[in-house]
């Protein structure tokens, strides 16, 4: 959600969670009740967390880098949050620095009052924007692409706030769910494709708004209905809401991949329940590549679920055979290279009386880079394992997402690179396999995918990216002119 885009090798091999995103309206403990919230949506991003409330007078913020209970657990940091209605905002920078000037909600004072708001997801015309608006005179905070929004909202010529936020999300592509708080109530709106979620709930008199519905399991709200694709839902301090559509009809297409990896599993995403989706897509890769194995085993704990359904429908036994501790930092605070390439040993184990001499069916939810991988296999080796098959929960990952989920640049996706035999001599198993991406349609509810206008965003896999990649598209012509040859005169 920031400008420049290095990959960061340092913690792990894993696509990166993108951000997560809570809001309370009419509620007499906004903030505490947006602090547990971020606490259920914490596994989507744990890089910083913010806090905006306000009062019916003024806004107040708190932000901080680390974890939600690193900042708001106690009784101190939520009074100085006042006020009953409240946006919270828990962070990985998908692109970009990881300063404090970027932590969410963003907050501005503009000539209508103050304005915050907090994104998920990323704007994939932001530097074109950017660099308008600076020539036009705008000064920036941040390096964050949010913060084109907010100065596009400061600019727009049209009266109220509410038509002035429209103005300004029609003049950007790619990928937002946004909540947003104004002295007038609080706004939540989602792009036209719905590629990233946002639910909606509602506890008491209060109206909720989160990235997942298990947030809403964890402070006691009921879950009402998911904020529609090009829908913008206004809420004010009388608690009447309405609803607009103001982008005209687009297909939906969601990521799929919250159904692989990024959603909690006792979400519901897309009307579906995400462990349900998980456990169908293990079974769909053991119909599709079944293996003669002894065990099934997870690579914790993503691959949880969909190890599980590839071992009902294989009959093949589930086991524990990697062990995981939830206690290890993150690698990249390691002193040494050394330290950070034992990573993979401090978090993962094998369970070695169990998988001696066994034939073993790993089961994980992608390979990026396949260096967590081939670690795993290796340990798998080391343990005794006789056999290593390894399966993945998801095609192939080929392609850089550019919709607020970090992925590395293309050339280093292993996919990117070699096929799957390649591959499987790489992460060196003795069988590898992905489910197909009809499969993994299949798995999620679909008879099959569309191939001219797919149900899912599945850009990640397939190269079929569903909006304009404007920013992309000049870096790759600036690029190209850099190389063309010189002419000289004779």
């Amino acid at each position: 959600m920031n400008f420049t885009h290095p990959f960061r090798d340092e913690d792990g091999d894993k696509l990166r969670e993108e951000c997560g995103v809570f809001g309370a309206i009419n509620a007499n403990d906004a903030s505490a009740l947006t602090a547990l919230g971020l606490h259920a949506l914490q596994h989507r991003g744990q890089e910083a967390a913010g806090i905006t409330s306000f009062d019916g007078q003024q806004f107040y913020s708190l932000r901080g880098n680390g974890h939600v209970a690193e900042n708001f657990s106690s009784q101190e940091a939520i009074s100085e949050l006042p006020g009953f209605m409240a946006a919270g905002h828990v962070r990985y920078s998908t692109t970009g620095g990881s300063g404090l000037r970027n932590v969410q909600p963003l907050y501005a004072d503009l000539a209508s009052g103050g304005f915050a708001v907090a994104h998920n997801g990323n704007i994939s015309n932001a530097e074109t924007v950017r660099r308008d608006l600076v020539r036009k005179g705008a000064i920036f905070q941040s390096t964050s692409d949010t913060e084109v929004i907010i100065h596009l909202v400061a600019t727009s010529r049209y009266p109220t706030m509410i038509d002035r936020l429209i103005d300004a999300l029609r003049l950007v592509e790619g990928a937002y769910s946004l909540i947003v708080m104004t002295p007038e109530g609080m706004i939540a709106c989602r792009d036209p494709l719905g590629i990233r979620p946002l639910q909606m709930g509602r506890i008491g008199e209060a109206t909720v708004f989160a990235s997942e519905t298990v947030a809403f399991d964890v402070v006691g709200a009921e879950f009402i209905r998911s904020v529609e694709p090009g829908e913008i839902v206004r809420v004010d301090f009388d608690g009447n809401v309405d609803s607009l559509h103001p982008f005209g009809n687009h297909s939906p297409r969601p990521c799929i991949f919250e159904h692989v990896y990024f959603s909690r599993p006792d979400s519901v995403f897309d009307g579906r329940s995400v462990y349900a989706a998980r456990k169908a897509i293990g079974a769909e890769l053991a119909l599709e590549s079944p293996v003669e194995a002894d065990l099934v085993v997870p690579v914790p704990d993503s691959g949880v679920p969909a190890a599980i359904g590839y071992s009902q429908q294989s009959g093949v036994p589930f086991e524990l055979g990697i062990i995981r501790s939830h206690y290890v930092g993150r690698t990249f605070i390691q002193p040494s290279d050394g330290a950070r390439h034992s990573g993979v040993k401090r978090k993962h184990n094998a369970n070695r009386t169990l998988v001696e001499g066994k034939r073993i069916v790993l089961i994980d939810d992608s390979i990026v880079r396949g260096t967590t991988s081939l670690k795993i296999v290796e340990m798998m080796r080391e343990a005794g394992a006789a056999e290593v098959h390894f399966r993945v929960a998801s095609p192939p990952t080929a392609h850089s997402c550019f919709y607020g989920v970090d992925t590395p640049e293309r050339s280093k996706l292993l996919a990117a690179r070699m096929d799957v035999e390649p591959m499987r001599e790489f992460i060196k198993a003795d069988s590898l396999a992905f489910i197909s991406i009809e499969g993994l349609y299949r798995a999620v509810g679909q008879e099959s995918r569309n191939s001219k206008c797919p149900q899912f965003c599945d850009a990640c896999f397939t190269g079929d990216y569903p909006t304009s990649l404007t920013d992309l598209t000049l870096r790759q012509q600036d690029a190209a002119q850099l190389t063309l040859p010189v002419n000289k005169d004779s």
